[in-house]
This record gives structure tokens, C-alpha cells and sequence, in this order.
């Protein structure tokens, strides 16, 4: 019999120590506005809700904010500065 294999699963950076470097450490309205505008269209378009619906359905862009407001959605922020040096930040890491 071979030996069983091991992998290394990929360590995930804690968000404890994280630093936001580039602008607020918090979501400006225009990246609230565009993280909502994108995920409602996949929503639109078919795609699974990452939260439990409850009561009535309102539509993609009511879903897509309560996916935003339970910190439900896998997205990074990229935010850069002129001289080019930019910044990835997890959407968990900003406060709403």
C-alpha cells in the first residue's frame, strides 16, 4: 500500500491584524452601491442567495443587501492610490 498523501490546506489570513492602508476602514456608498448593483444582477439572473429568505420576496437588490448586511458575501474591496500601490481588503474586515 502507498503512504496516504497529506495536503496543506492554504492558511487564511486572520482578520484581527488586518490594517486598511488605503482610504476609510469602512465601505464608502459607492462601493456599497456597486457591491449591491452586481450582486442583485447574479441574483437576477439566477443565481443562489447566500441568506434565508424570509417573509415575501422583494426582489434581487432587497436580497442583495441583506446579503451585504449579514456579512454573507465572499468579496474583496481593491482600492488604490495614484502613485499605484493598491489594496486588497475583505469585505468582513470593513465595517458597514
Amino acid at each position: 500500500m502507498s503512504p496516504a498523501k497529506t495536503t496543506k490546506k492554504a492558511r487564511q489570513p486572520s482578520l484581527a491584524d488586518f490594517v486598511v492602508r488605503i482610504g476609510p476602514a469602512k465601505l464608502t456608498r459607492f462601493e456599497k452601491a456597486r457591491i449591491v448593483g452586481a450582486r442583485s444582477l447574479q441574483i437576477a439572473m439566477g443565481a443562489p442567495p447566500f441568506v434565508a429568505l424570509e417573509g415575501p420576496y422583494r426582489g434581487p437588490i432587497d436580497v442583495a443587501t441583506a446579503e451585504l448586511e449579514a456579512d454573507a458575501l465572499p468579496v474583496s474591496i481593491r482600492r488604490s492610490l495614484p502613485n499605484g500601490i493598491t489594496q486588497d481588503i475583505p469585505i468582513k474586515a470593513l465595517a458597514n
